[in-house]
């Protein structure tokens, strides 16, 4: 029985979490319903939604999410756009340098903002968009704003909070990536960070052979090698028992924004050949290579640690980090410690194909299912929020 073996893959080494995955299962099926008993298309339109996208986590949202597609299909156009029907909601979604205030037609009155507020100089932006968006509120232009945010890697978005509607400002619904402490599930939800789209990484349709094919990499880890980090401490525990052989390890000692071809083509198939992906931590616990390497059904392996900063639990979630993927049942090996990795390689070793077919098809399932309910749950959230509710 393939199910409860694949079950049982995914942390065997903490049988008093299996609680926990017991309720994340529980969650995970009633979300499964809940996408299912998605509103049929035949209702009509009650809602137009534009969504601003001007920060690139804004293509993950559209394409990934929405399985939207975008005009110009050229990935440097000055001006890209596309549209979808869903729920009672007509979505219009508008991207690219061209997209500047008081420069496009705004052709809805309830506006999605996607903003990078990862750093200060992207802040000083978003604040100008923020401002433009409130001008529209007050001339009446537009009736309702939900911001999509790129939030701070260790949670400092305290600079938003002042035009949140509960503090007086204007901004409905706040969508925020990271383990925010302030998400409560009423007007501010968390949001997966993705994959990087600002490095054009694609959609990626399963194959076959990617289902089906034995794959030559137990593991692999591409990456920036950071001084003093646990990287190092995971680098020489694949040297020194000799794993580095078994798995695809290609380390550098500097971050580099942009990937060339090669080197991008190069991780794409190191996610591709390989069983599993090593996600260490980096200045957060959620990075761009856990959805990446879902896309490629390699399973995370996630070092299960807090970063420094101000990301921690919320009153509706109390196991941070990487709450949201938790809470949606995501089927990843998670370890406190890279020491744990020789056990979990040696587990892999007697692996049959078989197994490895099961484990990758549950993993994709899972992937796409959490892309739908997000989406489900985002339409929810936009249309309970804007529309006028019927209660007299």
């Amino acid at each position: 029985d393939h199910v409860s073996l694949g079950n049982e893959e995914w942390n065997p080494w903490e049988a008093d979490e299996k609680n926990e995955q017991l309720a994340a299962q529980q969650r995970y099926e009633n979300n499964l319903k809940m996408i299912k008993s998605a509103r049929s298309p035949l209702e009509q339109t009650n809602l137009r939604v534009q969504i601003w996208g001007k920060a690139a986590i804004g293509l993950y949202l559209w394409q990934h999410i929405f399985g939207g597609h975008l005009e110009p299909a050229d990935v440097t156009a000055q001006w890209r756009e596309g549209s979808q029907k869903a729920g009672k909601t007509y979505f219009s979604f508008i991207t690219g340098p061209s997209v500047v205030p008081g420069y496009f037609s705004v052709e809805a009155e309830n506006v999605v903002l996607v903003l990078n507020g990862r750093e200060k100089a992207k802040i000083t932006y978003a604040t100008q968009w923020l401002h433009y968006a409130q001008t529209l509120i007050r001339t009446h232009k537009i009736q309702h704003v939900a911001v999509v945010l790129l939030g701070s890697e260790q949670c400092n978005n305290e600079w938003i909070q002042p035009y949140l509607k509960r503090h007086g400002g204007f901004v409905n619904l706040l969508f925020v990536t990271y383990d925010y402490a302030l998400v409560n599930e009423e007007d501010i939800f968390q949001w997966p960070l993705g994959v990087a789209t600002y490095r054009n990484f694609p959609v990626v349709e399963p194959s076959w052979s990617m289902l089906h094919d034995p794959r030559s990499y137990l593991c692999n880890f591409l990456g920036t090698v950071y001084k003093n980090s646990s990287r190092e401490t995971l680098m020489e525990i694949l040297k020194q028992d000799g794993l580095d052989k078994l798995c695809w390890i290609a380390a550098r000692e500097q971050w580099q924004p942009q990937e060339t071809n090669e080197s991008f083509k190069n991780y794409q198939d190191a996610l591709l050949h390989s069983d599993l992906t090593l996600c260490p931590v980096g200045i957060n616990t959620e990075c761009y290579r856990i959805y990446e390497a879902c896309s490629y059904g390699s399973l995370p392996v996630i070092e299960d640690v807090m970063t420094h900063g101000d990301c921690r639990n919320s009153s509706m979630y109390h196991s941070a980090p990487l709450q949201l993927l938790k809470s949606m049942g995501a089927p990843f090996i998670f370890i406190k410690n890279w020491r744990e990795l020789p056990a979990v390689l040696e587990k892999e070793k007697k692996m049959n194909l078989e197994e490895k077919i099961q484990r990758r098809k549950k993993l994709i399932e899972w992937y796409q299912n959490f892309k739908a309910w997000m989406r489900q749950k985002f339409i929810n959230t936009l249309e309970n929020s804007f529309l006028p509710s019927d209660k007299g």
